[in-house]
């Protein structure tokens, strides 16, 4: 005999990013905790959600209790995007608490919610502080019923309602004691994370019963349109979205010589590494790999983090900017995190179904980092370029390196092999004159140059140059002149 199971629907948060960390949203009916210390944007988060959620057929009743009255709160709440003055006292209704909590009498408060509820019979209820009943309740007498008592029949009362319920609380710790996170269905726990002159928001998903949620915190962000959660794709997601059959079609690099050196361009869907010292011309070459997409029909999108986006990268970037064929991420916010860029960069793919992307660099990337995510960056930089992967852009990200003629580096995150090809630029001193050379290093099943060429930089931008066929040891401190002169073969890379 087979059991019909239980269909649970998932109420869609209206907080962009939290559906997916809570695995597609709220469980209709269920009894969840807000918790974190004061300030990390509880109140923010309950409203946002109440304000997507109620309708006239869904109210929603909102209990404050100690603290501030519902009129001081609104006047803050009402400044953000979200906040519909249309649903106050219509779709949505605000009781304070104030009286009954300050009896410290829990079955006061019990008695008054019931109340309000049968009146209004709200599919939605939030009680914020529910911290401050607590408090409130522990110095009861006797003939009061206990916190756990009071917990217990509140929950039974909400189920029994068919209520999605709400409890915010100012809680510092997850390990503080509570009957409250025993019964609550789902826990919610926000977080501020304080390092130097940074502070990082970030939430986790401790609780939710009947479904998988995404583990781990996740950095949210307050601005006027309220929180916004920066979550990476689930690994399932990505895997699923990557393509297992060799690319057919290559990219222009927009630079006369380099395609030829390439075996022909970029294979479409690739990640590439430009690695080179300070002004060796990495942002230029990147700059026209996005003005031949261009020329060619194609959108891009570029996240620049050392200088604007216009700055070094000609006129042609300037105008396509202006004309929105090329999208710029913002870099400049403070206490940035790889899922953050991430998920803005994917946005930006997706609205100009761009083809190309471009960050530029990676270096600066790491500075522009809060503190407390610097540890992680290489492991985010590769859940990163997995999911831009996923949607099938052509991604090409530079490095700055310190040019050490002793050894032939890629990266200084040791993130050469998160890339699907590598070209690598260096200075050169040969008869007294410093000249740059460049050099195909990878590109994933394809043939490709392994000459090492020179090239310069004009008005027009790179310009590939011929080999030094008579000289060797160019990798090296002091190249010497080769007695043989022989050139070097193509070959293929087993990448």
């Amino acid at each position: 005999m087979t059991t019909a199971k239980a269909t649970i629907n998932r109420l869609r948060t209206g907080v962009p990013g939290l559906d997916e960390v809570l695995g597609g949203g709220l469980p209709e009916f269920s009894f969840n905790v807000i918790a974190g210390p004061p300030g990390c944007g509880k109140t923010t988060l309950a409203h946002q959600m109440m304000f997507a959620l109620a309708t006239p057929v869904r109210p929603a009743l909102y209990f404050t209790v100690l603290g501030e009255p519902p009129l001081k709160m609104l006047r803050y709440q009402q400044q953000f995007d979200f906040f519909d003055n249309d649903k106050v006292n219509h779709s949505i209704h605000f009781v304070n608490l104030a009286e009954e909590t300050a009896t410290g009498d829990l079955t006061r408060v019990l008695a008054r919610i019931v109340a309000e509820v049968e009146a209004h019979e709200p599919a939605l209820v939030f009680v914020d502080s529910f911290r401050s009943v607590i408090l409130a309740g522990q110095g009861g007498g006797k003939g009061f019923i206990s916190l756990q008592q009071f917990v217990q029949q509140l929950g039974m009362l909400m189920t029994s309602w068919q209520a999605t319920t709400f409890l915010i609380g100012e809680y510092f710790s997850d390990s503080d004691p509570s009957p409250i996170f025993t019964v609550a269905d789902g826990l919610i726990w926000l977080r501020q994370s304080v390092q130097r002159n940074s502070m990082v928001r970030k939430l986790d998903v401790l609780k939710m019963r009947g479904q998988s949620t995404l583990p781990g915190l996740h950095t949210f962000r307050i601005g006027m349109a309220g929180l916004q959660v920066f979550a990476p794709p689930p690994v399932a997601d990505v895997l699923a979205n990557l393509s297992n059959s060799p690319p057919t079609e290559r990219l222009s690099m927009g630079v006369p010589g380099l395609d030829a050196m390439m075996g022909g361009g970029l294979p479409r869907g690739y990640s590439l590494l430009v690695a080179g010292p300070s002004g060796s011309g990495k942002s230029i070459l990147a700059a026209s790999f996005l003005v031949e997409g261009g020329c060619r029909g194609e959108t891009g999108v570029i996240a620049a983090f050392e200088q604007r986006a216009t700055q070094s990268r000609g006129q042609q970037v300037a105008k396509l900017i202006e004309s929105g064929r090329i999208g710029v991420v913002d870099t400049s916010a403070p206490g940035l995190s790889v899922d953050e860029v991430a998920t803005v960069l994917t946005a930006e793919v997706k609205r100009l179904n761009a083809s190309r992307v471009v960050i530029d660099s990676l270096s600066g990337f790491e500075l522009s980092l809060a503190p407390t995510f610097r540890e992680d960056f290489r492991e985010a930089l590769a859940r990163m370029v997995s999911a831009l992967a996923s949607t099938g852009v052509t991604v090409l990200m530079t490095s700055e390196l310190e040019d050490r003629y002793t050894e032939l580096r890629f990266s200084p995150y040791g993130t050469a092999f998160l890339t699907d090809a590598i070209i690598v630029q260096r200075y050169i001193e040969v008869e007294s004159r410093l000249q740059r050379m460049m050099a195909v290093l990878k590109i994933r099943a394809s043939v490709h140059s392994t000459e090492l060429r020179l090239f310069h930089i004009d008005d027009d931008g790179i310009k590939i140059d011929q080999m030094l066929a008579n000289y060797e040891g160019l990798l090296g401190s002091s190249p010497t002149r080769s007695q043989t002169g022989t050139r070097q073969r193509n070959g293929p890379d087993d990448g």
